[in-house]
């Protein structure tokens, strides 16, 4: 039976058999050699409020073409890489450029707001775009014909960020009766915010939202919002974050002193960012997150990682994991479709890239497959808690690398 979270016993243990030998990657669908590199442009903020994760993502790009010829792919990928500055007009204008100078497929952007914008741009130029991390649900459902996302919605996110809420309430027995939700006013923490609004009511979840407080993901001091927050006597802190405003929260949560039961987050980045616990030491420990992740068992994740190291010495996969797949799965799921197409005009990618079936993955979930909208349904979430001085999978228990901890310890209690 699959856990609430959406991991079954078997999507955990058939992502371990392995991949076959580079030689035989048959179900890469390997059909032919092109006359020439695909130009990909990768498009992500690693400058600004977003630099840190953009930088994050941007490895698991850096690593991507040492790790598909290891996989036998014949197609060779060159990277053309912008950054968009945190900004949207930048990232429009950057999109623009890159496929100006010869891109014949775009990747990115990690944030919603950006992603919308350099599909307008795709649209127009008839190029397309493949989506590594973006979930508001505008990216799929305007009608665009060259976005293929693999990420998943914010609707998704939240089911799922839900459910794994009550499964962390049963496997510890200890439930809060009342929650505050805080969240950045971007465009993805309104995404999320709509889905809350939504799927909250029927979700039959043991505790009730108190109060929602809204605050700027590039703000620099969250003091009024955590007081706000405080002062309603709320058991639980249901977060919406990115990475600076997380550490920002934290440390006004210990200037102010309050502890809540804990702090989870039902689908944001953030909390298990390499950075939060680089900045926060102790203090970063036992939030929990329910995001999709990665499978560490799976042949491919293997891979990734041992590519990761040659290329990263100083760097730990774990701490970039979820920036690192979703960034290398989009641009394998491209080299895949320009292999099969055995072209790299934009109309031929288009046509490869909605018969996109990729089984062998780093992340957990089904086969790569794009519905008519563009949007890939085969996504799943993990239970992550921060110990130990990293995100570990505490549910569900076939995943799982400890036991949850709920409620968590005083501030004044870490180690």
């Amino acid at each position: 039976m699959a856990s609430r979270t959406g991991i079954s016993r078997r999507a955990v243990v058939s992502g371990g058999v392995g991949l076959a030998a580079a030689a035989g990657i048959a179900r890469f669908n390997i059909v032919r050699a092109q006359s020439g590199p695909l130009k990909v442009g990768v498009i992500l903020p690693r400058s600004g409020v977003q630099a840190f994760i953009g930088q994050s993502c941007q490895r698991g790009a850096d690593i991507a073409p040492e790790v598909l010829k290891e996989l036998g792919f014949k197609v060779q990928v060159a990277l053309m890489n912008a950054d968009t500055e945190t900004n949207v007009d930048v990232a429009r204008s950057r999109a623009e450029r890159l496929i100006n100078e010869g891109a014949h497929v775009i990747v990115g952007a990690f944030d919603s707001g950006q992603t919308l914008g350099i599909a307008q741009v795709t649209e127009q130029k008839g190029v397309p775009f493949v989506v590594n991390i973006a979930a508001a649900p505008q990216v799929t459902e305007q009608g665009y014909k060259t976005v293929f996302r693999i990420f998943p919605t914010s609707g998704d996110l939240i089911r799922n960020g839900l459910a794994g809420f009550k499964d962390v309430f049963a496997a510890t027995g200890k439930t809060p009766k009342t929650a505050v939700f805080l969240h950045i006013n971007d465009t993805f923490g309104q995404a999320n915010k709509a889905a809350i609004d939504k799927l909250f009511p029927g979700a039959d979840m043991p505790f009730k939202i108190v109060e929602t407080i809204a605050y700027d993901p590039a703000a620099r001091d969250l003091s009024v919002e955590i007081a706000k927050a405080k002062a309603t006597g709320a058991e639980l802190a249901m977060v919406v974050t990115r990475l600076n405003d997380a550490i920002l929260m934290i440390r006004e949560m210990i200037k102010q002193r309050w502890e809540p039961m804990g702090i989870m987050s039902p689908g944001s980045p953030g909390m298990y960012e390499e950075q939060f616990f680089a900045t926060l030491g102790k203090y970063s420990e036992y939030p929990i997150s329910v995001v999709p992740w990665y499978n560490p068992k799976t042949e491919l994740s293997r891979i990734v990682e041992a590519a990761f190291k040659r290329k990263f010495p100083n760097d730990r996969l774990v701490g970039h994991a979820l920036n690192v797949g979703f960034t290398f799965e989009a641009i394998l799921v491209a080299a895949d479709a320009a292999q099969r197409a055995g072209s790299t005009r934009p109309e031929a990618l288009i046509e490869a890239l909605r018969k996109t079936n990729i089984e062998k993955r780093m992340m957990i979930g089904g086969p790569i497959v794009f519905d008519e909208k563009g949007q890939n349904k085969n996504v799943q979430s993990a239970v992550l808690q921060n110990r130990d001085g990293g995100p570990k999978v505490v549910l569900p228990k076939e995943a799982a690398e400890t036991a949850p901890v709920f409620p968590m310890p005083p501030w004044s209690q870490r180690g």
